[in-house]
């Protein structure tokens, strides 16, 4: 994959390692008690929400790509319908 569409699956790809890296970090600060264990959850809450939407993102545009399709037409879905997936 090649241009504007390796360009989108990098920027994604990018995000999530920066959002994992944030998971590590909300850890480490409720280690040495910097946070308290509801901050961490509400914030660990709302990043794996988000992580769940940019791997979604990216399964879609994935998917879109082997059909053949325009991987551009791929959107990030609500939260309520990615969190309601089944694993």
């Amino acid at each position: 994959m090649t241009g504007p569409d390796a360009e989108a699956e990098k920027e994604i790809l990018g995000r999530i390692t920066e959002m994992i890296s944030q998971e590590k970090d909300l850890r480490a600060r409720l280690a040495q008690q910097e946070i308290d264990g509801a901050t961490e959850h509400a914030l660990l809450a709302h990043l794996e929400t988000e992580l769940d939407q940019c791997w979604d993102l990216l399964r879609q545009r994935r998917a879109r790509i082997e059909a053949g399709q325009d991987p551009g037409e791929a959107n990030v879905r609500s939260a309520s319908q990615v969190e309601g997936y089944l694993s």
